[in-house]
């Protein structure tokens, strides 16, 4: 890890690593997580209506999401210096399996202070369509070399 980092632009661009989620990844989140929803695990229980809404089959988690997010996130600091230090996300579609989901990040403001750098992120994550299916904001921390 270096510490010789200069501050991110404005408008500085980052992308993540795709994620294709399958019926296995989504059953060993399940076991991971705790969360047995029938969401995720019950294709029968999907194919109904699940409030105003009809999925036709089991979804990806949320935080999925997150985890991808995260993920981009870390690959792009930790070599350089960097530390996630907030993430907040939105989910706006559903992931299904057989899906591929990628996410995107713009630099958005950077500050110094005394002690620190400081850049705010605007996260995205979109499907192969192109389709938005999270959003969200990141805070990351560049802290200056003691």
């Amino acid at each position: 890890m270096t510490q010789s980092f200069e501050i991110p632009a404005s408008g500085q661009k980052i992308e993540g690593t795709p994620f294709s989620p399958t019926r296995e990844s989504i059953r060993a989140f399940c076991e991971a997580s705790l969360d047995f929803n029938p969401l995720h695990l019950d294709d029968d229980y999907m194919k109904g209506s699940f409030g105003k809404t009809q999925y036709g089959g089991i979804i990806m988690h949320g935080m999925n999401n997150f985890g991808v997010i995260t993920k981009m996130l870390i690959d792009w600091l930790y070599p350089i210096g960097g530390v996630q230090r907030r993430l907040e996300t939105r989910w706006k579609a559903p992931v299904k399996p057989g899906d591929t989901i990628t996410p995107h990040a713009t630099v958005q403001e950077v500050r110094k202070t005394e002690k620190s750098r400081w850049a705010t992120l605007e996260v995205q994550v979109r499907n192969q369509r192109g389709e938005t299916v999270a959003v969200g904001e990141a805070m990351v921390e560049f802290p200056s070399a003691a």
